[in-house]
């Protein structure tokens, strides 16, 4: 857009738009890789108690370090990968998003350097230039895959101070196996580099998490959400799993209270309830096996995914075309801006029957 002349926005950032997908009323969402179902009556209501509790002291500020549930998140990996982190291993705020910003305001700027491998998370890039990051950018192969070695010549090359790689990969689903996430680690730590790990779908995966790999390599930072798997996106809890001298230095750019009473005691509740919450996880990945098997009926073809989503291709029109005729069937899914490619969120059986029946009718 063009901006005022009595706007003094910087020029770096003038040619930029928000950030956001479509939201459209009245249509079934499969583009922003939700969880497809409601918290269960036993937990919304624990959450509407602890709340409730929290409310008549909200004249206070919010614990400043979350230490309750920085905690429970320690609690809760050491649980499902077998590790032995505390509260000082781990860092949480309003969704990932915020701890990639905070990551980056620490560790980056103007004369560091921040190394990705695109097509991947689009928020990468854009956090690193708002936050006066040079971008470096390293291409996946043509199965959107990791090319290792190439990767480790990028990092011999550039020296960045980040890399980050995402594992299981929006928008493609592929995973980079621990074995390759091993090597990276060890090439950015010769380069003095944190390996930044972004593995918001890790729940969707049989891939071992590289946390697994922080007690070895000083150098391996992990970002996760509770948005997909525990169903709590419109909480926004993001956390980050790293060595203490990491956390400590987050906590020079954090904003003084960043993170709610309320948002703490919701989140404290979610983790407390963690096998209800993540109950519908094997569901969903056996939707995700049907999905796939509906796109490839019709003749299209998926990218290996080990996330909530699939990305697919094959349809004689182009994305957009394709994207706007699901839209006029009442079924929102994503243009990720890559050619010839469109993203599916798998949704409930419900919402997926209307996918694939609506897809039968736009390959006919």
């Amino acid at each position: 857009m063009s901006w005022p002349n009595w706007l003094p926005l910087r020029a770096d950032l003038a040619d930029l738009s928000p950030y956001g997908a479509p939201q459209i009323d009245g249509v079934i969402h499969l583009n922003t890789n939700e969880n497809p179902f409601p918290l269960p009556n036993v937990v919304a209501s624990a959450i509407t108690e602890r709340i409730s509790a929290v409310a008549s002291g909200l004249n206070r500020y919010p614990d400043r370090d979350a230490i309750t549930l920085r905690t429970k998140l320690a609690r809760y990996i050491n649980e499902v990968s077998n590790t032995v982190f505390t509260y000082d291993d781990i860092w949480a705020a309003n969704g990932s998003n915020e701890i990639l910003q905070t990551l980056l305001l620490a560790c980056g700027g103007s004369e560091s350097l921040v190394l990705g491998f695109t097509p991947s998370y689009s928020v990468h890039p854009l956090i690193a230039r708002i936050t006066g990051t040079p971008w470096i950018n390293g291409n996946r192969t043509d199965a959107f895959d990791l090319d290792v070695e190439s990767a480790i010549e990028k990092i011999e090359k550039n020296a960045p101070k980040l890399v980050f790689v995402t594992t299981p990969n929006n928008p493609t689903g592929n995973v980079i196996p621990l074995s390759d996430l091993r090597k990276l680690a060890e090439a950015a730590a010769r380069k003095s580099a944190l390996l930044v790990v972004d593995e918001a779908y890790q729940e969707f995966s049989t891939e071992i998490s590289a946390v697994t790999l922080i007690a070895e390599y000083a150098n391996v930072v992990v970002t996760r959400t509770m948005s997909k798997a525990f169903a709590f996106a419109g909480a926004r809890v993001g956390y980050l799993i790293a060595r203490p001298e990491l956390i400590h230095a987050l906590l020079i750019v954090r904003l003084p209270y960043h993170l709610s009473a309320i948002t703490q005691a919701a989140a404290e509740v979610a983790l407390d309830h963690q096998d209800e919450l993540q109950a519908e996880v094997n569901l969903l990945i056996s939707e995700r096996t049907r999905v796939k098997a509906g796109l490839e009926q019709v003749g299209l073809r998926t990218i290996p995914s080990s996330a909530n989503f699939l990305l697919f291709t094959g349809f004689s029109l182009s994305s957009s075309e394709v994207w706007q005729r699901f839209l006029d069937r009442g079924v929102l899914i994503r243009d990720v801006g890559l050619a010839g490619y469109l993203r599916v969120t798998i949704g409930s059986p419900a919402e997926n029957d209307q996918f694939l029946a609506m897809l039968k009718e736009i390959a006919a």
